[in-house]
């Protein structure tokens, strides 16, 4: 199977690599066209021209930055494309652009799949991690033993178009929240004069992460009234973080904001309930 490879970014030149290993022919294209030669001594073929770049290709996989990227170059790489190519997308993009996108390139005769990913570089070199796929069942279930050869999980969420998109930036705004409360625990930390070796030490040993599906679980069962941390003691906390960080004139970026949505949860009278209850409403 002859397989194009469009954006040649950490993530792509990965995959690339991880599919030449795996004998696969891939013809590659960048709109820096250096960083898709690059890849030649590891047997890809470069273009300078996406439409040449995906002529014969049977799969062509796309990682580029944003969804008016992905549009731009598709308009051009599609005319090249040859009957009965199916367009793979990797690229983090909006839902609604996802959506858009597949209705389009199906008027066209161009069948278009969005396949975000929960992946970094050395995950595509390795062929581990997470690959996310929604919508035609068909076309999932046609592609789906050569996608699922690229991760280690392919994970299909059903027949919503735009479905993969919505988790895939759900999945990455908790990816977010959690590098912000590092940062705001190294702040407190410095603070107190903890080193950030010793921060390392604790989460070596205590890893809160591995609690989140049982987390979710409880704030998707709505159990509230069995609190595991009551919501007054949890704001009590936080209210020490708060002072501590005032009296250092060191600014922390999310406990303020969620300080604040406990107060209001409080004032409605849940200060007894599990702290988690702030997350109610959206459920």
């Amino acid at each position: 199977m002859v397989k194009a490879f469009l954006g040649m970014g950490l993530l792509g030149s990965a995959f690339v690599k991880a599919m030449l290993q795996k004998g696969d022919k891939v013809q590659v294209w960048n709109r820096t066209a250096s960083k898709a030669k690059a890849l030649q001594p590891f047997g890809a073929t470069a273009f300078d021209n996406v439409e040449e770049a995906v002529q014969g290709a049977d799969m062509v996989h796309v990682t580029l930055k944003d969804d008016e990227t992905v549009d731009e170059v598709l308009e051009k790489a599609v005319t090249g494309c040859k009957p009965g190519a199916v367009v793979i997308d990797h690229t983090t993009t909006s839902v609604k652009g996802a959506v858009q996108r597949t209705a389009y390139w199906k008027t066209k005769g161009v069948t278009y799949l969005h396949a975000p990913v929960f992946m970094g570089p050395q995950n595509a070199l390795e062929s581990s991690g997470f690959m996310l796929v929604s919508g035609d069942q068909r076309v999932i279930e046609k592609y789906e033993e050569e996608l699922s050869k690229m991760t280690g999980k392919l994970l299909n969420f059903g027949v919503e178009e735009g479905k993969a998109a919505g988790i895939k930036l759900s999945g990455n705004l908790f990816l977010l929240s959690l590098v912000a409360g590092l940062s705001d625990a190294l702040a407190l930390a410095k603070v107190h004069g903890i080193k950030p070796a010793e921060l390392l030490h604790l989460f070596s040993h205590w890893n809160p992460g591995a609690g989140v599906p049982a987390r979710l679980k409880k704030i998707t069962d709505g159990r509230f009234d069995q609190p595991s941390w009551e919501l007054n003691m949890a704001r009590k906390d936080a209210g020490l973080m708060l002072s501590a960080s005032s009296e250092a004139a060191t600014s922390l970026a999310i406990i303020p904001a969620i300080a604040t949505v406990m107060d209001e949860w409080i004032a409605k009278g849940h200060g007894n309930e599990d702290w988690s209850v702030i997350a109610k409403d959206n459920l």
